[in-house]
């Protein structure tokens, strides 16, 4: 179908095509918009494309703009990704990605699914693009439900298939009896489940948690809380009944690790709070997101305190604010804590970030829904950084219009104060005072053993964040350099990532924070075994 049109053509009367933009097998133009003068992506679609729904649907989605049609046929206009590449391009040019990154793309197209978006993925519809740090291939997005090709079963099989290709550079030899992945080395076990015969022999929630244990292997440290099912939040009583539901797999234990699970699941399975949200109703995103509120001095007119006498704030929470918060009793996480502003993010070693915002049409939707979204909205983040929790800062009844109809979502170290500016929000170049700001493929100039910098991934640098592990609690501040380089090579060993073991080797970042919290958290990294610079974002 695309093939019959050419650069500069006009698609619907409104679509100028420039060139094509090669997405490994999917032909998709680069087009310039001639009502509002920006560019877009034109794919022409297979039949029903007419209904897919516009606007973005999800981080990991491709906006779909509009469907339109020229010469009857249906073209899909979605928003223009620059620098993006194709799962298959990437594998193509690059060769087999390493296991943690696969991990990190079957996350991502689970994550999409939550929204409704159908489980059938190709390499060629999953899109890589820079995102805001300048990592290249930072962004993940789905651009295609995948077409149904017969014997590729359902769609988790299918998810397999894409992960087999992305990890072995190759797609599974055989339905009846594929070839045992080589290459996958942590995610070969989830592999050979995904790809089993007659149907993937894993659930979706099962599939989740061992590629969240792949990407940041034990991150989850602190215990979480338990709930009482006779025990109810105060605003219960104007909201519809429902009891909660039970911690997938079971309770947790006291180190923060599930118990095991039935018989057929695996044994690292972790619970997901916001499909447990969706499920089990509010209590149970109190349960396992940390989620408070503050709902003091309620009115009418929502023109009071934004978010209540108890927070303290006078005024509305910023984008990028960050905060000291102290708790009732001094016990992190128990009760609603008061909240003050720290302006320089750096000076009173700031205790967490506002790093979202989500909008509400009301005060009610926003105790409603608020905690759940802000979950969403702060999974990624969360996902590359250590030990830290997600809080939903909800507006109080008086409050919502002077807390812009919005509810802040802040991401607060689980143990301690997280010492700095997180995520996006960190400046290249700057110095780290404390480990607890490092995240996952955080590129490090390390100047000297106390002076440690984030440099771009695009020039050259010492070392790269891999994962994190946790020391035990015998293990002091002055022993635990040498202790957390042995635990970073057993248990985020380079290799896993695609590093080559004759070149690199494990590397590891300690600092006091940590051992004054408890948590013993250290930060696991590669570096090159003569010492010498690295150079790109890895393989």
């Amino acid at each position: 179908m695309s093939r019959h049109v050419f650069p500069g053509q006009v698609v619907a009367g409104r679509y100028l095509l420039l060139r094509p933009l090669g997405r490994g097998g999917v032909h998709v133009w680069l087009a310039h918009d001639q009502r509002t003068g920006g560019e877009v992506a034109l794919r022409a679609a297979r039949t029903g494309a007419r209904n897919l729904p516009g606007g973005r649907t999800h981080p990991h989605v491709v906006t779909v703009h509009d469907v339109v049609e020229h010469d009857g046929v249906p073209w899909i206009v979605m928003e223009h990704v620059p620098g993006a590449v194709s799962l298959r391009q990437l594998v193509v040019r690059c060769g087999p990605l390493a296991p943690a990154e696969c991990a990190r793309i079957g996350l991502a197209v689970l994550d999409a699914t939550a929204t409704g978006w159908e489980l059938r993925v190709e390499p060629a519809g999953i899109l890589l693009a820079p995102d805001r740090t300048g990592a290249p291939y930072g962004r993940i997005l789905l651009t295609d439900r995948g077409p149904a090709r017969p014997g590729h079963g359902d769609g988790l099989r299918s998810l397999g298939r894409t992960l087999h290709y992305a990890v072995e550079g190759r797609e599974p030899s055989g339905l009846d009896a594929p070839v045992p992945p080589v290459r996958a080395g942590a995610l070969g076990p989830l592999l050979e489940r995904l790809l089993a015969d007659p149907a993937p022999r894993v659930t979706v929630a099962e599939a989740e948690a061992e590629l969240s244990w792949i990407v940041t292997p034990q991150t989850e440290t602190y215990a979480r809380p338990r709930t009482d099912p006779a025990s109810q939040p105060p605003w219960s009583a104007a909201a519809v009944s429902r009891p909660p539901a039970p911690a997938p797999g079971g309770a947790d234990r006291a180190d923060g690790r599930p118990t095991a699970s039935p018989a057929g699941a695996h044994r690292r399975r972790r619970p997901r709070a916001l499909r447990a949200a969706l499920a089990g109703g509010l209590g149970a995103v109190l349960a396992l997101s940390g989620v408070w509120y503050a709902l003091a001095d309620r009115g009418a007119d929502g023109t009071g305190r934004p978010y209540g006498g108890t927070a303290g704030l006078v005024a509305p929470l910023e984008y990028g604010d960050c905060v000291r918060a102290r708790w009732p009793g001094g016990t992190r996480f128990a009760g609603t804590p008061r909240l003050t502003v720290d302006a320089d993010c750096r000076g009173r070693a700031p205790d967490g970030q506002v790093m979202a915002f989500v909008p509400a049409s009301s005060a009610a939707e926003a105790r409603e829904l608020g905690p759940a979204r802000c979950e969403e909205r702060t999974r990624e983040v969360r996902a590359r950084l250590a030990g830290v929790r997600s809080v939903a800062v909800v507006p109080a009844e008086d409050g919502f219009e002077t807390a812009r109809r919005r509810t802040a979502c802040l991401v607060l170290g689980a143990h301690g104060p997280v010492y700095g500016p997180l995520g996006r929000h960190r400046e290249v170049g700057s110095v780290f005072a404390d480990t607890a700001t490092m995240q996952r493929r955080d590129c490090l100039d390390v100047r000297s053993a106390r002076e440690v910098r984030l440099v771009s991934c695009g020039g050259r640098y010492d070392a790269q964040v891999l994962g994190f592990t946790r020391l035990a609690e015998d293990v002091s501040l002055a022993e635990a350099p040498s202790a957390a380089d042995k635990a970073c090579a057993r248990k985020v060993p380079p290799r896993d990532y695609g590093f080559d073991p004759s070149l690199y080797e494990s590397g590891s970042r300690t600092a006091a924070g940590a051992w004054k919290s408890g948590s013993h958290l250290v930060v696991c990294t590669v570096r090159r075994q003569n010492g010498g610079t690295m150079e790109g974002n890895g393989p």
